[in-house]
């Protein structure tokens, strides 16, 4: 039997900072809501609130019409209330197995049932479509397998209201849809879901009604099927929405490359690839997950091993064995794991803008004076919202985390940069700030990498895009052959030569 929820009047401080304010809806019974609004509308904190991760600080939250107060996401969950986490969060030296049981684990007499958890395990991961041993380390699974596994871990809880927060942002098309099917049988059970996305058109597919939020308070609820994809933009953002992607500036094709790779493989990843980049060019990558983007500019950067090829920068060839090196010869890297590899939470502003490029600040002692100015600046650049210059990069929404990053591996000022997945979780508004921050980076004359698995993200913005599969690159397409069927046929193999 599924929840009924009510928020009423729920308001939340931290500090001085009120991030909810008098929020008051209600949820009914089986059905699927998509739950609006830019990163920093108040939407996880919310959903925290529901899931006893936080406690409001004025209002009531009401469970099939009582007054409840968890104290803990372990009394939510009792009740049947389940979050699955934007970000990843398992234990990564555990097992597949481990994880999905964590803190719920099955025994027989004093002992654990570790027969009965792996068979559980194993039913779970078919049904989530994730072929592995629920016995493998989590640690050796890649970002979209662990995706599954969260999704696994909330069906081992079974859940009578599910909030599932950007649950697709690493999945390939296979699995959503998959995804898809599993929403779609939650609701034939009577479980309430709350769906939280950026895809508008998911949204506009799996739900029943939207709830937008904007500013931390209650906006407007609609039928799903009575709002455009644009409306619900100009709901989110509390204004017109213009075109999503900036014109895109002509290349000059004279111009030599600043980057060069030849023949470049990384073991088990990818094989034989060359590609070239200019000054001024956006250069997209596609790819099903496991095609071997990410790996094949890690093995560039020096973070995998490569067993052949070159790498050219400027002209000159470059034996880069690791990021700093890279950095120093003109190269930088924003990973796809904002949180795990892309800025450091728990450090301050200063100190993340600043890493890459200490040097400058240490004078010989590190300047502090120094590096606040430089935050300045990057705050103002990079349109940085944030109450506090003093604040830790926790304290920010997603899509500020998302500029701090941008803001920290282009400080040191490269030639070239590589942006992986930059608009992940990232909500439409703040997706807008980054094409038209990327597009005046390259009208600078930087060279810009741009590995995306939203092909539209790629269409919109890049000039050319290399398409690859199985580690290899089957295409490389010029601007006036980019669109949807065409990235999709390469990347599935299925392209036929005219």
């Amino acid at each position: 039997m599924s929840l009924s929820i009510e928020f009423r009047a729920i308001s939340k401080d931290f500090g001085p900072v009120r991030v909810l304010n008098d929020v008051s809806f209600s949820l009914e019974r089986g059905k699927v809501y998509g739950l609006l609004g830019e990163n920093g509308a108040g939407k996880s904190t919310l959903m925290k609130i529901l899931c006893g991760y936080e406690k409001p600080s004025q209002g009531e939250l009401l469970v099939d019409g009582q007054v409840c107060a968890f104290d803990s996401s372990r009394a939510a969950e009792d009740r049947g209330i389940v979050l699955i986490h934007q970000e990843i969060n398992l234990a990564d030296e555990l097992s597949i197995a481990q994880n999905i049981f964590l803190g719920h684990e099955k025994k027989r007499g004093l002992f654990l049932d570790n027969k009965f958890m792996h068979g559980a395990a194993a039913q779970l991961l078919s049904k989530v479509g994730l072929d592995a041993d629920p016995n493998t380390r989590v640690s050796r699974l890649i970002v979209a397998e662990k995706q599954l596994v969260e999704v696994a871990k909330a069906l081992a809880k079974h859940a009578r209201l599910l909030v599932m927060d950007e649950p697709t942002a690493t999945l390939t098309p296979g699995e959503t849809e998959r995804l898809f099917a599993l929403i779609e049988q939650f609701r034939q059970q009577g479980v309430t879901i709350i769906y939280i996305s950026h895809k508008l058109d998911e949204v506009e597919r799996v739900t029943d009604q939207i709830i937008v939020m904007r500013d931390g308070r209650y906006v407007t609820r609609a039928p799903t099927a009575s709002v455009s994809r644009q409306q619900m933009a100009n709901l989110m953002v509390g204004r017109e929405l213009a075109d999503l992607f900036p014109q895109k500036s002509p290349v000059a094709t004279s111009c030599a490359p600043v980057l060069n790779v030849r023949q470049l493989s990384v073991p088990g990843w990818a094989e034989g690839i060359d590609f070239d980049v200019r000054p001024g060019e956006i250069l997209g990558f596609a790819g099903l997950v496991g095609a071997g983007r990410t790996e094949l500019f890690e093995g560039i950067l020096g973070l995998r091993a490569r067993s052949s090829g070159q790498v050219f920068l400027q002209g000159k060839e470059r034996p880069i064995r690791n990021p700093r090196q890279a950095a120093r010869y003109g190269l930088t890297y924003l990973s796809e794991d904002r949180k795990g590899k892309g800025i450091l939470l728990n450090f301050g502003m200063r100190q993340n803008v600043t890493l890459m490029a200490l040097q400058r600040y240490a004078r010989p002692l590190l300047s502090t004076q120094l590096e606040c100015a430089a935050l300045d600046q990057a705050v103002k650049k990079f349109g940085i919202r944030t109450g506090n210059l003093d604040n830790t990069a926790s304290a920010l929404s997603g899509g500020n985390q998302q500029k701090l990053a941008l803001a920290k591996v282009l400080h040191p000022d490269p030639a070239v940069v590589v942006l992986d997945e930059p608009t992940r979780g990232v909500d439409v508004g703040a997706k807008r700030d980054i094409y038209f921050l990327i597009h005046e980076l390259a009208s600078q004359g930087l060279a810009v990498i741009v590995i995306s698995s939203e092909l539209m993200e790629l269409i919109g913005l890049c000039h050319r895009v290399a398409v690859m599969r199985a580690g290899r690159l089957q295409a490389m397409l010029d601007a006036d052959q980019l669109n949807e069927k065409e990235l999709i046929a390469h990347a599935t193999g299925t392209h036929q030569s005219a």
